[in-house]
């Protein structure tokens, strides 16, 4: 595919808008209730303004950084989004190898649509399984032994999820996966199924199998079963963050689930300072959450993230083109950060600091 009309992540997203089937492109798209935190997410990165350093030398920028000690080429990484068969026939595994070829991250959703066997062989090294807890200890259990088996290298566990936060584009289109599509990882315990209802499918299915009464007794519980450490996603407040590290997990991520959980929940820029206030020191944090652009990634270098995590725009590169398309949303993700730090007067991650956010 030529690439010569695709300069930035926004390009992908409007040649997504006229590929997908409309229940598809709402379900990859929409956010809780009015929207509001989903707009806000874009727009906080937006407002942040970079307060540059002129005549600092740079030479050639080096964006390398570790992610639980394991050496990545850039702090850009993929998040966890469930269902990439929508956007594509090869779906996650397409995802996979574009992260392996950016040497980067890669998380695989629990409500994939490819089983996690079959991924990961295709995903270079970090990677990393997302996990839900089902109120059927034992299917969770189980999805974490295979996720084990499979090499996974660290589980992601969401915490902002104990419902589905309402999300009317979906229950006007009556969201469900079409025929021939299922949550493979699940497809073996019997919860493979996302039901047809007179609403959103997705969201009777989190109602019929996620606990909702999640507490810190689960994190210990999954602590305590896994040999991998646990990233806890999800987190929106210091005080969280500081008894969630108490508990077991070696990481946090600062995420409002992409807007789609509690509406006029803050931006997770707005919310970040505050974990790295509380928890900087005891584990490292990453974020998600509204980033478009290089600079955007950058900003959350400053105010203290390790790394940031990027969802929609993954889908839309996969669905323009696949691998190829989820490549190159990478690439232009890079380039816009190696400018970005170019024009900051920084050669490294650790030249970005606060200072760049104030004058």
């Amino acid at each position: 595919m030529d690439r010569e009309p695709f300069l930035n992540v926004g390009d992908y997203a409007r040649a997504a808008h006229g590929t997908l089937a409309r229940d598809a492109f709402d379900y990859y798209e929409g956010g809780a209730l009015d929207e509001i935190t989903l707009r806000e997410n874009v727009a906080g990165w937006e407002k942040l303004k970079l307060y540059y350093r002129v005549l600092a030398g740079v030479g050639p920028r080096d964006m390398s950084t570790t992610v639980l000690g394991q050496s990545i080429s850039m702090p850009i990484t993929i998040a966890p989004t469930a269902f990439h068969k929508l956007a594509c026939p090869e779906g996650e595994i397409a995802a996979a190898k574009a992260a392996k070829a950016a040497d980067t991250l890669f998380i695989l959703s629990s409500l994939s649509n490819t089983a996690m066997e079959s991924v990961f062989p295709h995903a270079g090294s970090p990677r990393w399984f997302q996990l839900y807890i089902y109120k059927d200890k034992e299917i969770t259990r189980a999805l974490v032994q295979r996720a084990q088996a499979a090499g996974a290298e660290a589980i992601v566990l969401t915490v902002d999820a104990p419902g589905l936060g309402t999300r009317e584009r979906d229950a006007r289109n009556r969201f469900t996966l079409p025929a021939g599509l299922a949550v493979e990882n699940l497809a073996p315990l019997g919860k493979g199924t996302i039901p047809e209802v007179s609403g959103s499918g997705l969201a009777a299915y989190v109602r019929d199998n996620f606990k909702s009464d999640l507490s810190f007794d689960d994190l210990d519980w999954l602590c305590g079963c896994t040999r991998l450490p646990v990233v806890v996603k999800g987190v929106c407040r210091g005080d969280d963050a500081h008894r969630i590290v108490e508990h077991g997990a070696k990481a946090v991520v600062v995420s409002n689930h992409g807007g789609r959980q509690l509406d006029t929940a803050p931006a997770t820029c707005e919310v970040l300072a505050h974990v790295v206030d509380a928890v900087s020191d005891r584990c490292e944090i990453y974020v998600d959450g509204g980033i478009r652009r290089g600079s955007d990634v950058l900003k959350a270098i400053a105010l203290g993230a390790r790394a940031v995590m990027v969802g929609r725009p993954i889908l839309w590169g996969l669905c323009v083109d696949g691998e190829n398309g989820v490549a190159h949303v990478l690439e232009v993700l890079r380039r816009e950060l190696d400018e970005a730090m170019l024009l900051c007067g920084c050669t490294k991650l650790s030249d970005i600091d606060a200072s760049l956010l104030q004058p």
